[in-house]
């Protein structure tokens, strides 16, 4: 089978490697579409990932596909299902998942490979994260179901029951790439308005789009606050800010742009070893919360697929290509330019594709 294997810094080669025969409990998943996202650039960039691989390897980890063959004890899916393997797996058993945070499980196992023919899955991730596809949703957006399941997870985290007593909330959401727009759409959808902030006036049409309320086109490099300030309904500031840049300056301006007993939702991951200066006052007499969100557990995985699946719920908007396996390399370096938002990696594109 071909894979697109990670060697290191910005090194990929397209290798031709056996295909895998699953063993005890496992699946082997024929990927049909897999999507590319900001942290395999980050991944293609760095040359690894201290949590989810080593090099080399088989990389790639938002995947829908069929069941192409099934190990020995597996009952619960049949070869040719259609099936979403997310990229995690909890223990289940820990402090952590006994709370309900199997994102934060101590022994969290992960799965990579998708830009590949073929992945080999493992049977914790059989019995614990591996989902049918609904049959009105297509392969290319059920793909997207690990980065929705994150974002899911990020609307949990902002305590939406009690901002939205009296009706909708006024969200702010900073960054207009893939992460940042599925916040947009899901939160739109319940009905809050949500005001999309971000230096990219192309991606911002897409959050409008999306069901953006208002849109902010905003310099890079921080400093925005009091320009969004200005935006919100009495200028006092949005009750909820969510990061879904990872840039530090773009936390600080998140965090003065709510307002008093409001929540900030610092989604996006930041390089590590990064330090954020923090206005102790301003923390400490509005009352404000700030959170740190992580990744998806299972429960979001399996809300997400339904989601994708409403025909109202314009996911396609961010599949900007398609591509070959032999061309995972272009399509993360066209992320790298903002020239993609998410490219769909498939093992045979249509005639026309």
């Amino acid at each position: 089978m071909l894979g697109a294997m990670l060697l290191g810094p910005e090194k990929i080669e397209i290798r031709t490697v056996p295909v895998p025969r699953p063993g005890s409990g496992e699946i082997l998943l024929s990927v049909e579409a897999a999507t590319t996202c900001g942290t395999d650039v980050k991944v293609f960039r760095r040359g690894g990932h201290p949590r989810m691989l080593q090099v080399p390897t088989l990389f790639g980890h938002e995947m829908a596909g069929r069941i192409a063959a099934v190990g020995p004890g597996v009952t619960t899916f049949s070869v040719g299902d259609a099936v979403v393997v997310a990229n995690s797996a909890p223990c289940l058993t820990c402090d952590a998942c006994q709370m309900g945070r199997e994102n934060l499980c101590q022994d969290l196992h992960y799965l990579n490979g998708a830009f590949a023919e073929y992945l080999l899955v493992p049977k914790r991730f059989v019995e614990r994260n591996t989902h049918l596809i609904p049959k009105n949703l297509s392969f290319e957006k059920a793909a997207l179901t690990e980065p929705l399941g994150c974002v899911l997870h990020g609307i949990d985290a902002c305590d939406l029951p009690r901002y939205g007593q009296r009706g909708p909330v006024e969200i702010l959401v900073f960054g207009a790439g893939p992460i940042g727009l599925l916040f947009v759409a899901a939160l739109a959808m319940e009905g809050h308005r949500v005001i999309l902030a971000d230096p990219n006036p192309g991606r911002l049409k897409i959050g409008k789009k999306l069901g953006a309320a208002e849109t902010i086109e905003i310099a890079r490099g921080g400093g925005q606050a009091d320009v969004i300030l200005a935006k919100t309904q009495d200028g006092r500031g949005a009750w909820i800010a969510i990061d879904a840049t990872g840039v530090p300056e773009v936390w600080s301006d998140a965090i003065a742009s709510v307002r008093p007993g409001g929540l900030v939702n610092l989604f996006g991951g930041c390089a590590p070893g990064t330090t954020v200066s923090l206005d102790t006052h301003l923390i400490h007499y509005s009352e404000l919360t700030i959170k740190g969100v992580y990744h998806h557990r299972p429960e979001t995985i399996r809300k997400a697929l339904k989601v994708l699946a409403n025909p109202e719920f314009k996911a396609d908007l961010l599949l900007s290509a398609e591509r070959p396996i032999e061309a995972v390399e272009d399509a993360l370096r066209s992320m790298m330019r903002k020239e993609s938002l998410k490219v769909v990696i498939k093992k045979q594109l249509a005639p026309d594709g």
